[in-house]
């Protein structure tokens, strides 16, 4: 098993080189993009641990500008997919592409452009305790040798992108678990990557505090275009990430609204896994619509999973 702090050291180790300058983060421009092919695609990956079969012909694809949410059971393997997007672990069978390019078998020296790309937010935050704020969201510019003049710049940028201003100088310990979890999306964020990884970001968070969080995920994927992939099991983060929508007023200023009667997200979509397989692929309204029992009782807080308890999630 790859802990987490293994996963921060690999995510921290590599750095492109610094965006362009803006008020907030912003994704490659759009016009350099190929939009028609998927930033992140899994096909018929099988994977396993030990002898137990953990992702079992898993297919799926995420554009950019869209969320996928991924929901299963204790050991269903969502975060065994995080892993396997980094290049963590390897299928056994099938096929990883990130923007088109395979990296099934691509060595430590060949991921390292491709994980410049991602951003990866940890469950537990992933912060290192001895150092600011500033600092943490610095180190991989820092690590680099990036000038000073340039790290402060777009450390401030992120940092007030995320609304930490005034704790820009604090310790993580000083920091609420909504803060600490802002942190981590700001660093997550350095080096503009196009394509960010969500474990659990709203776990053990009050309402208003989830709520936030879920705001900055949804601005990144209607204003920065990126391409996120969602790992939880709260269904209160769902409901509100499938169904609000960043807009800029007149006057420049960002608004996260609820949807409208007539309005449907086409850009978040769910995918639910049981025992390793797809059970479910499609939209909120389809998925709170779908008659399997084993949907319903997920949805309602009471769904059980016999047999399972892998590490991996």
């Amino acid at each position: 098993m790859i802990a987490e702090t293994e996963v921060q050291e690999t995510m921290i180790s590599s750095h492109p080189d610094p965006p362009e300058k803006t008020d907030i983060p912003r994704s490659a421009p759009v016009e350099s993009q190929n939009l028609s092919v998927p930033a992140v695609e899994f096909r018929e990956v099988h994977f396993f641990f030990d002898d137990e079969k953990v992702l079992d012909g898993v297919s799926f694809a995420v554009m950019r500008g869209e969320i996928k949410i991924i929901l299963s059971g204790s050991g269903g393997g969502k975060s065994t997919i995080l892993k396997l997007i980094l290049g963590l672990f390897k299928p056994d069978e099938g096929r990883v592409l990130i923007e088109g390019e395979d990296i099934t078998n691509y060595d430590e020296s060949q991921l390292k452009p491709v994980r410049d790309k991602i951003g990866m937010v940890f469950q537990e935050g992933g912060l290192f305790d001895s150092l600011s704020v500033y600092d943490n969201v610095a180190y991989r510019l820092h690590d680099e040798d990036v000038p000073e003049n340039e790290v402060e710049m777009e450390v401030r940028l992120l940092i007030r992108f995320v609304n930490l201003e005034n704790e820009m100088d604090k310790l993580p310990n000083e920091l609420s678990g909504g803060m600490q979890k802002r942190v981590g999306i700001a660093r997550a964020l350095v080096g503009n990557p196009r394509i960010i990884l969500f474990d659990e970001p709203t776990a053990a968070l009050d309402p208003p505090t989830a709520a936030t969080i879920s705001a900055l995920i949804i601005r990144l994927r209607d204003l920065e275009n990126v391409a996120s992939i969602l790992v939880t099991h709260e269904m209160d983060t769902v409901k509100y990430i499938t169904s609000a929508y960043a807009a800029v007023s007149e006057k420049g200023e960002v608004a996260v609204k609820e949807e409208g009667e007539n309005f449907c997200l086409s850009n978040t979509k769910i995918l639910m896994l049981r025992e390793g397989r797809v059970i479910f692929s499609g939209t909120n309204e389809e998925f709170v619509q779908s008659e399997d029992p084993y949907i319903q009782n997920f949805i309602s807080g009471t769904e059980m999973e016999p047999g399972h308890n892998t590490p991996l999630n």
